[in-house]
């Protein structure tokens, strides 16, 4: 049995058909990757998971039980987190109230401040700002906070949408290594990323959407070599 799986799941944007039937599984302790271009339905597959969005057919499944269409706060309570395109922090808050928000349903005071400083490990630059407004930090910064706050709730599975997007490439390789010590940790993580390269290279599992569609699905270093792959997605032969 997968830790998360995706069954036949269809979902619908009033009459546009986002997501057409597909069919993926999430191994515990993995890292896997949706690759496909703008539209192609990656990050409302993620949105599906997280319960952000209901699906209008199949099943979405955690732990052999479905999930599909239950309220995303009970998903997060369940041991999924989402970290949104675009980062979406509380730009009015502190670094340190939005962090707080990410364990809302928690109530185990230790375990909290423990994820806190965890979050602080990785990230040093957000225990430098705690005080800070979160709308004053940089495009990088508001990324890690993103981060800190959904590793807040403790999740067993990770859902990160376009992690990278808009940051300078010396930011995007620290993100990645992050991205690297947080499965080191035991948490797995479903990745929808535009950096396509990057995200298969740190990837166990791949799958390539089109169109709202699995086109094609492998070992993420198969993808990497795959000649159409590469063509499409990522700028050539390497």
């Amino acid at each position: 049995m997968s830790l998360l799986e995706l069954d036949q799941t269809h979902v619908h944007y009033g009459g546009i058909h986002a997501v057409r039937g597909i069919s993926i599984s999430v191994e515990a302790g993995q890292i896997v990757t949706l690759v496909g271009a703008n539209g192609a339905g990656k990050s409302t597959t993620l949105r599906a998971i997280s319960g952000l969005i209901r699906p209008s057919r199949g099943d979405i499944r955690y732990r052999g039980k479905s999930i599909a269409g239950r309220p995303a706060h009970e998903i997060v309570k369940l041991g999924i987190s989402h970290v949104p395109e675009g980062r979406i922090v509380f730009a009015n808050l502190s670094v340190a109230d939005n962090l707080e928000l990410g364990a809302y349903l928690r109530r185990d005071r230790a375990g909290i401040e423990a994820d806190r400083k965890r979050v602080f490990r990785l990230f040093p630059r957000l225990e430098e700002r705690v005080r800070q407004a979160s709308g004053t930090l940089s495009g990088g910064e508001q990324q890690m906070l993103a981060i800190g706050r959904a590793l807040m709730a403790r999740p067993t599975v990770l859902l990160m949408d376009e992690p990278s997007l808009g940051l300078a490439p010396i930011l995007v390789r620290e993100i990645f290594g992050v991205i690297r010590e947080i499965r080191e940790q035991g948490t797995t993580i479903v990745l929808v990323e535009q950096n396509a390269r990057m995200a298969l290279a740190v990837a166990d599992m791949g799958y390539v959407l089109e169109t709202g569609e699995v086109r094609l699905s492998a070992k993420a270093e198969r993808l990497l070599a795959d000649p159409s792959v590469q063509a499409a997605y990522l700028g050539g032969a390497a």
